[in-house]
């Protein structure tokens, strides 16, 4: 287990091995399958990831994830249950969560996250509705922890994360194809 917060995330809906494989040890996964959390895989991606030495976070169910001592939970922006506070202050364990508006973002600081996923970003064939980097900056403003960005980052806009001043990214796609540690690096933080 890490007591860090990773700089970068990438989310699952199952395990697949060969998948997981070439992703570089630092960057964290999020098993985030709203429709159906499968016992099975979340013990089998704990494995793979204790075996690998990556993060592990599980979305939207914090008692589970501390207690299969997984690296903590990520509490989407939708789950307002401020009675989630209480994994706060477990070591080992960290309370990540996404938010959209100020509005969450209070709501979150209740729940006692550590680590602030703002989004989206750009625009998502999901949501036309986007914060863009201005937004993105005036909603970290209400906040001191890390924030993440999330949400519609591609080739042609990553270079404008840099803009942004977020600790880190999470993503599915541009992760999947950009899977080096450094090349993302250079790109967001320019080192």
């Amino acid at each position: 287990m890490h007591n860090f917060i990773p700089r970068v995330f990438y989310f699952v809906n199952d395990f697949n091995k060969e998948e997981l494989s070439f992703l570089n040890k630092k960057i964290a996964i999020i098993y985030r399958n709203y429709e159906k959390t499968d016992l099975k895989q979340v013990i089998q991606l704990k494995n793979f990831c204790k075996k690998n030495g990556k993060s592990l976070y599980l979305a939207n169910k914090p008692r589970l994830a501390f207690k299969l001592r997984l690296s903590g939970a990520y509490i989407p922006s939708f789950n307002k249950n401020l009675n989630i506070n209480k994994y706060k202050n477990f070591k080992n364990f960290q309370l990540i969560g996404s938010a959209h508006n100020i509005k969450e973002i209070h709501i979150k600081l209740k729940q006692g996250v550590k680590c602030l996923f703002l989004s989206p970003l750009f625009e998502t064939k999901k949501n036309k509705k986007f914060l863009d980097v201005y937004k993105f900056k005036l909603l970290k403003k209400n906040t001191r922890l890390k924030t993440v960005a999330l949400g519609g980052i591609n080739e042609k806009n990553i270079t404008k994360v840099r803009f942004t001043g977020s600790y880190g990214i999470a993503s599915i796609s541009f992760i999947k194809k950009n899977d080096k540690l450094e090349k993302l690096r250079r790109i967001l933080y320019g080192n």
